[in-house]
């Protein structure tokens, strides 16, 4: 087991000693008796986890979570303050833009002097130099001053010498935010690749969509401590709502639902027993209306539907129990595959649909009606909320992740591809 951890921290702490006047320091230093002039800060406290062999981790947290200190930590930049921090294998890190990199001198003498710090001799970068050069594509520029590149070159040429130098560990920390496009998705090819290979990747972003997508764990940081840590989906479901609504999402008891959960409205058409309570859900919000039970159906049937191919037009059904006035209420939900990406979602601002002011005990229920996409063949789940206010400017009162599970399954070899979206009908392919 202790030959497949590749990085190892235990009770790492990181302390910055913070004066309130450059005088203080000096006086500290002097005094007959150590009297502190200063106060203690805790870029990080009792930072404890492990990562084994071929394992991508994702960090996520809001700026100043300590994410960029501890990577600098992991890769020698920055020393702890206490605990111990254990690295097997060589490591090449992507910090922040530039890091590393000599401003005066060319991009050329920069990928060599990267590169022996690494401990690669020069006759190994000469059999490198082309494969880096070709990946970075930055042309004639590489025979320029670094200080002259733009944020992109930077990036581009770092991530080039990171990724060519066949390294045990990746470290990238939010640097490909400010690469183009075409570039960006050139790295996650090459990331991809790196998982393919077994590497151990350590990846910083405040995409969420990026983490659950690379990543086979996931760490929340706050305030320089886990937060969380654990599978991608429960972490990032927990982050996003701390940073959209500054409240953490908690497992719901069935008994702790309203008294009032026996109050609900019927669809005429649909049997009581097809609907599904979203009382073990996960959810967050004040709770001024609750959302208590989904159904998912196809238009004119009125029974549930949780294996289908799609392609038809549905309809996603939402009972919201009210627990006090809300004015300018908003309904919608998430469709997310089975990693937590965002797939596709509708509510009734964005689509012009005034549901009118909410009274204390009102039962609702709304219904969305649309064409469901063909997808790829996997799980979905649907994830709906209620909010007070407008798109911009709302207090959410109610948001259920995961509330009702379905599955897309078809013998289509289109929907086999690894694409979200399967195109069947009207289309032509000609030879010109």
């Amino acid at each position: 087991m202790l030959d497949d951890t590749v990085v190892e921290i235990h009770n790492l702490s990181k302390i910055y000693k913070l004066y309130d006047n450059p005088m203080d320091r000096l006086k500290e230093a002097f005094h007959p008796f150590r009297k502190k002039y200063h106060n203690e800060y805790f870029a990080l406290a009792d930072i404890d986890f492990s990562i084994g062999r071929g394992e991508v981790v994702g960090i996520v947290g809001k700026n100043g979570a300590g994410k960029s200190t501890l990577l600098q930590i992991i890769t020698g930049v920055l020393s702890a303050s206490c605990g111990t921090c254990i690295v097997r294998g060589k490591i090449s890190a992507l910090l922040e833009l530039g890091a590393g990199f000599n401003p005066d001198l060319s991009g050329l003498e920069n990928i060599y002097f990267q590169s022996s710090l690494l401990g690669f001799s020069t006759s190994e970068i000469d059999a490198k130099i082309s494969e880096i050069l070709d990946f970075a594509d930055i042309g004639n520029f590489v025979r320029q001053p670094v200080k002259t590149y733009s944020s992109g070159m930077y990036v581009r040429l770092a991530f080039a010498v990171a990724i060519n130098v066949d390294p045990d560990v990746l470290i990238v920390d939010e640097a490909l935010a400010v690469g183009d496009f075409r570039f960006r998705q050139k790295c996650l090819r090459r990331i991809r690749k790196f998982q393919e290979q077994g590497k151990t990747i350590l990846f910083v972003s405040h995409d969420t969509g990026s983490v659950l997508e690379f990543c086979s764990h996931a760490i929340w940081l706050l305030d320089g401590k886990i937060c969380k840590s654990g599978s991608p989906s429960d972490v990032c479901k927990d982050y996003i709502s701390y940073m959209t609504y500054g409240e953490v999402a908690i497992a719901t008891d069935e008994k702790s639902q309203s008294e009032k959960s026996s109050v609900v409205v019927s669809c005429p058409e649909v049997d009581e027993s097809e609907w599904v309570s979203v009382a073990n859900c996960v959810s967050f919000g004040t709770m001024g209306a609750e959302i208590k039970r989904v159904l998912f159906r196809n238009k004119g049937e009125s029974q549930k539907i949780t294996v289908f191919e799609g392609g038809v037009r549905v309809i996603f059904s939402v009972e919201i129990l009210v627990n006090k006035d809300i004015d300018s209420p908003i309904v919608g939900f998430h469709l997310c595959d089975g990693k937590g990406v965002k797939i596709l979602g509708m509510n009734t601002f964005v689509e012009g649909i005034n549901v009118g002011n909410f009274k204390k005990d009102d039962s609702k229920i709304i219904e969305f009606e649309f064409d469901f996409p063909l997808l790829a063949i996997g799980n979905y789940s649907f994830s709906p909320a209620i909010a007070e206010g407008d798109l911009f400017d709302n207090i959410q009162q109610h948001w259920v992740h995961d509330a009702y599970i379905i599955k897309i399954a078809n013998n289509d070899y289109r929907s086999r591809l690894g694409d979200y979206l399967v195109i069947k009908d009207n289309v032509e392919v000609r030879i010109c």
